[in-house]
């Protein structure tokens, strides 16, 4: 097992060797692009934006009047659109301006999202730099594999020239190699962000709605239970 490993070290160096110092750029970029992917893959696990952490619940009880219900559901959760509704439904509740309510969840919102799009330039820069660069590794290689040709003169060797091709081939490859999964990954992180904004808009609205249906319910009281209960 070790020894096959050791193998296949070796070869892999072999091949970095070939391809010369464009190779070695696509390496080093191979390994910055798969630090990035976990690191945000670790990053989105923690926040949680899969779940929803209980912020429909919270929506629903904030639609029917029970105010405190809802903000209680969210105290404890550190998922995006949680602390933005929980800001939003803080603010109401205390009774401040709407308007400075809506900007003040806004700049939660934003400030969770730039979070979330942190090292998206640099894997865009990967995933669209290594094919240039693995066709300019391809293009210096085909130079070199004429140039020994044209040394040759006539006793061209034919292995010297499919020997040289594929040499030069290996960098157009690795580039592609690189590139396809860098450029896979940052579609779909960047979807996961783009539904966590639709999600953020959707659930900021329900709580600014919800909160003017229940103003007339909640008048002589917290919420629309206690309104009910002294109407009794």
């Amino acid at each position: 097992m070790g020894e096959n490993a050791s193998l296949n070290l070796s070869a892999t160096a072999d091949l970095i060797a070939m391809g010369g110092p464009v190779m070695l750029v696509l390496a080093a970029m191979s390994v910055l692009g798969l630090a990035i992917i976990l690191l945000k893959l670790w990053q989105f696990s923690v926040s949680g934006i899969w779940r929803r952490g209980g912020v429909e619940e919270a929506l629903q009880n904030w639609q029917d009047g029970r105010q405190g219900d809802a903000q209680a559901r969210l105290e404890g959760h550190d998922h995006p659109v949680a602390e933005a509704v929980r800001v939003a439904m803080a603010g109401l509740r205390a009774g401040a301006e709407e308007h400075r309510v809506r900007e003040e969840a806004a700049r939660v919102a934003a400030s969770r999202l730039a979070a979330l799009r942190n090292y998206f330039r640099p894997l865009e820069v990967i995933g669209s730099l290594s094919p240039l660069l693995g066709l300019l590794g391809t293009v210096l290689g085909m130079i070199e594999a004429f140039q020994a040709m044209e040394s040759a003169g006539s006793q061209v060797d034919a292995a010297l020239l499919s020997g040289g091709i594929w040499e030069a081939l290996l960098t157009t490859a690795a580039g592609l190699t690189v590139a396809i999964p860098a450029v896979a990954a940052l579609n779909w992180l960047e979807r996961g962000v783009e539904r966590l904004h639709e999600d953020m808009q959707d659930a900021l609205t329900r709580v600014f709605t919800g909160a003017a249906g229940a103003t007339p319910a909640a008048a002589g009281g917290e919420n629309a239970e206690t309104t009910a209960a002294h109407a009794h």
